[in-house]
């Protein structure tokens, strides 16, 4: 069921609301054979539907996004055909490069809000797929086809709204690969050339940044089984006045693993007023993990946390950083018994050539 979806029973398009985005898989390596390749965009997918000035913006968990984004609604009905169906991504550019965490922001609950950020930080929408124009559904036929049909239809398109670049030479992709995530995209995309659009099927590839850092672990989480497992470890690293920062979490372990964890842990357990997130510190804005913390992004999940004396360091695998914290879960690699915590500070990460991402999105969209 569209839930939410005020405007569906008004359409009428070949392909109709909700429908669930093709996917990608994780490769190492960028593939090469009969493929098109494309920058992987770090926002929001979004399956675009619209049917004269009925307009709604899908997302990949089936749910309405159109609410949270009136000025791209709007773009929509300036640039996009009468009645067709694209597949996407909603980006938020600050200066040169993607914002993910200010996209973020974007979903906001209050009316008034919403229209604030939409003045503010208004998004844009990056297209890559078709999937219905007029009266043709395009699902079944081949992504060339999808593809070249995406074209003609945007041939005027302005921004906000823009079109994939896409190239078929693989050494092409290699140095977007190593360049555009300067301007904050997430890699590269592969999509073979006679696919046909399969929703929720990983039948693409994706090549994603990989780096690892030792980070200090400065608290833990229960595991909701109960309170002998952990659920995930809270990750920390020295910033150049000397504090430990807040940069993320890992939590994928086996359960045998998170006991284990436990136990290992309760030494290490102490008070926040010996600890470098204590509670004053919160008061004076530092980005630290809060006890009792509510996120909006977790449906109201405690993010309360044990905080432990940060003196034991892992090393984490993780793809790229999203201000001061890594985008994504980053993931356990290994225990770093050798590293002085105090010598995990930021200096230690890789540092993403600048790229200004206004030069991809004018890119030619065929650029091979």
């Amino acid at each position: 069921m569209w839930v939410g979806g005020s405007t569906m029973a008004a359409m009428q398009l070949p392909v109709m609301p909700p429908v669930k985005p093709m996917l990608a898989k994780s490769v190492p390596t960028i593939p090469t054979g009969a493929l098109s390749y494309e920058p992987k965009w770090d926002g929001f997918r979004s399956i675009i539907f619209r049917d004269g000035d009925e307009v709604e913006i899908g997302s990949r968990n089936e749910r309405p996004m159109t609410r949270y984004f009136p000025e791209v609604v709007e773009a929509v009905k300036a640039n996009l055909p009468e009645r067709c169906v694209v597949d996407g991504e909603l980006i938020v550019v600050v200066g040169d490069r993607l914002e993910f965490e200010v996209l973020q922001q974007r979903i906001h609950p209050a009316a008034s809000r919403v229209r604030l950020l939409s003045e503010q930080t208004p998004a844009s929408f990056v297209a890559f797929d078709l999937l219905a124009l007029d009266d043709v559904d395009y699902t079944e036929r081949p992504f060339a086809e999808r593809r070249a049909a995406l074209e003609r239809a945007l041939a005027d398109a302005q921004a906000p709204i823009h079109l994939t670049p896409i190239t078929r030479d693989p050494v092409l992709a290699e140095q977007w690969f190593a360049q555009f995530e300067g301007a904050g995209l997430d890699g590269v995309v592969a999509k073979p050339l006679d696919g046909s659009y399969q929703p929720d099927k990983r039948t693409m590839f994706k090549i994603k940044h990989q780096r690892t850092a030792d980070c200090v672990v400065a608290g833990y989480r229960l595991h909701k089984s109960g309170d002998d497992a952990i659920g995930s470890l809270l990750l920390g690293l020295y910033n150049e006045a000397g504090e430990l920062a807040s940069v993320g979490v890992i939590g994928a372990f086996p359960m045998a693993t998170r006991k284990a964890l436990f136990t290992e842990l309760q030494p290490l357990v102490t008070t926040f007023d010996d600890h470098p997130w204590a509670w004053a510190r919160q008061e004076e804005g530092a980005r630290t993990p809060r006890n009792s913390e509510y996120s909006r992004w977790n449906n109201g999940k405690d993010l309360s946390f044990v905080p432990l004396r940060p003196t034991r360091v892992v090393e984490v695998r993780y793809e790229h950083m999203e201000g001061v914290r890594f985008r994504h879960t980053a993931q356990f690699n290994r225990w770093r018994p050798d590293r002085d915590p105090r010598s995990c500070s930021y200096e230690q990460l890789e540092e993403p050539v600048r790229y200004d991402l206004a030069d991809i999105l004018t890119t030619r969209p065929d650029a091979g």
